[in-house]
């Protein structure tokens, strides 16, 4: 006979995981109590969402379970954003909450989780794939099995489990479960589509982040090759593939090149989607009079399938790296599209100019550190305009490099993101890129690595105010209201209170000495970028369309 919490931990250890993310609280103490009998890190963070992004980082990372612990009442609401985040990216991570014992629940408890007043399991279901509460000790094998199938069927996401404190330490007969294993879900579309790609005379490649998730690299660098095919990403999808292969062409949407515009206004006629749901994010610069004339979608589930392109879409639903394996059997190799290919990529040479400034800008900066950092470097973005400047001019050597979701775009989720990336995979040169406005949010998770040693660089572009809605209200309005921070945060001093080794630099030859130095030290470092807040993002196309 054991407790719950004595079974669940010895089963994440069988599955592999070391660390788990949250902050205690009395609801949830044999828990953590067990995670250190066992051997199994807790992390603690300085934020529930925090932690939650750090489980979610992990997660992405490590393909395999993230694990985030909060006590009962608003520990466990803290932790809702979180759990919409790693929805969104179809992230496998087991959110736990605490409750106060059930046996006494006729009493008015502080930090009730229950339906007699902040009811969680409610609350969690429109952001998991299951949200429930284990109220007896021999419903718990039945719960979090269902709950582990639920973490990978379908596109796969997040999961909630709530368990009192009589529950987690209520003695039941040892049981096993294994982490569950399904086929992969194949469409059964795949014959239908091979002869539209062999005729298509003007096809192109479109990525999003779902080739990221999937981890589909392999496959679609061999499809571009195999038929020659323009490959363009979306924001999010920027990672998906070598930036520098002659095939691709840049990126759609904000941040998004000229390239990537021009090829759509020479007429598509065949698009084929990976991974995406072609948002006002990813196709901002799609207009009716660049519709291709058919799609073909692949994705994990068809939500979005058909939404916002008015053409003829034919879906391809399933497991995105099995599908496109299963693709690949039967397409023979096409040479017709290479030329264009090659004098396209060389036009995109002379493409941009700087904007004129004689202070530090976010496309210099990004440009200086690609320069300078390793090409497997792993880059974790963060919502607003600081990530876009990346994606347009900060290029991916190596697929797999660069996370960003340019959808629900959480800000603050790319410092928690980072940091669970390095748990997970401590070998691996982590980038987290965030900006003045995300630091004021969840900053204080770099006291999380500071304190765990985590070597980390977290570049925070600091112009003194949210970028995207300040510029965004100077073009549409003409005078900004509420976006211009009245004390910018003097970034540097933040993250030395919190231990961080922290760099200011506010001009070129400062941001490469910094560089250097971050390269060198051992442990988290802050390069404070204070950026010309007058620069344009790359943002401001949407506004434009």
């Amino acid at each position: 006979m054991k407790t719950i919490a004595a079974l669940l931990v010895e089963h994440l250890r069988k599955f592999g995981i070391h660390h788990v993310f949250g902050i205690p609280g009395r609801a949830v103490e044999p828990l953590v109590g067990e995670f250190d009998k066992q051997g199994v890190q807790f992390v603690l963070c300085r934020h529930e969402t925090g932690a939650g992004f750090a489980a979610s980082g992990y997660a992405l990372t490590n393909r395999r379970l993230g694990v985030a612990v909060s006590a009962a009442g608003p520990g466990g609401m803290n932790m809702l954003t979180a759990a919409a985040q790693a929805q969104i990216m179809n992230l496998p991570v087991l959110f736990i909450t605490g409750h106060p014992a059930l046996a006494e629940m006729r009493r008015t408890f502080g930090l009730d989780a229950s339906y007699l007043e902040g009811n969680l399991v409610k609350m969690f279901e429109p952001v998991t794939m299951f949200s429930a509460r284990v109220e007896r000790g021999e419903l718990f094998p039945l719960y979090f099995k269902h709950a582990l199938e639920k973490t990978l069927l379908g596109g796969g996401g997040p999961v909630h489990l709530n368990i009192p404190t009589d529950v987690l330490t209520e003695t039941v007969a040892d049981f096993e479960i294994d982490f569950p294993s399904f086929p992969p879900n194949v469409s059964v579309g795949i014959e239908k589509i091979v002869p539209m790609l062999m005729e298509a005379r003007t096809p192109v490649l479109f990525l999003g982040k779902g080739v990221n998730i999937a981890g589909a690299y392999e496959e679609v660098q061999i499809l571009a090759q195999r038929l020659n095919i323009p490959v363009i990403t979306s924001p999010g999808g920027k990672g998906a593939f070598p930036n520098r292969d002659i095939h691709y062409l840049g990126t759609f949407g904000l941040g998004g090149t000229e390239q990537a515009t021009a090829i759509f206004r020479d007429g598509i006629d065949l698009m084929i989607i990976v991974g995406d749901s072609v948002s006002d994010m990813s196709a901002s610069a799609m207009t009716p009079n660049i519709y291709p004339k058919q799609v073909i979608h692949f994705d994990y589930d068809a939500t979005f399938v058909g939404k916002a392109l008015p053409v003829p879409t034919i879906p391809v639903i399933g497991d995105i790296k099995e599908n496109l394996r299963r693709l690949l059997d039967k397409v023979e190799p096409e040479e017709s599209f290479h030329l264009k290919l090659r004098s396209m990529r060389l036009s995109s040479n002379t493409e941009e100019t700087d904007q004129e400034s004689s202070l530090l800008t976010a496309a210099k900066t990004f440009k200086i550190l690609r320069q300078h950092l390793p090409a497997d470097t792993v880059a974790f973005g963060d919502a607003g305009s600081n990530t876009f400047y990346a994606v347009k001019y900060f290029d991916i050597l190596e697929p797999g490099t660069f996370h960003f979701d340019e959808n629900f775009i959480t800000m603050g989720h790319g410092i928690g993101f980072s940091i669970g990336a390095k748990f997970a995979n401590p070998a691996k040169k982590v980038l987290c890129i965030t900006g003045d406005g995300c630091t004021f949010m969840h900053g204080t998770e770099i006291s999380t690595a500071v304190c765990n040693n985590l070597s980390i660089i977290f570049v925070v572009i600091n112009n003194g105010r949210l970028d995207m809605p300040e510029k965004a209200m100077k073009y549409l309005v003409g005078h900004v209201v509420g976006a211009v921070f009245e004390k910018p945060l003097d970034v540097t001093m933040f993250a030395r209170s919190l231990g961080a080794f922290a760099i200011c630099c506010k001009n070129e030859r400062e941001l490469e000495a910094g560089i250097k130095s971050a390269l060198e030290h051992e442990g988290p470092v802050v390069l404070e970028a204070v950026v010309d807040p007058e620069e344009i993002p790359p943002t401001l196309s949407r506004e434009r369309n």
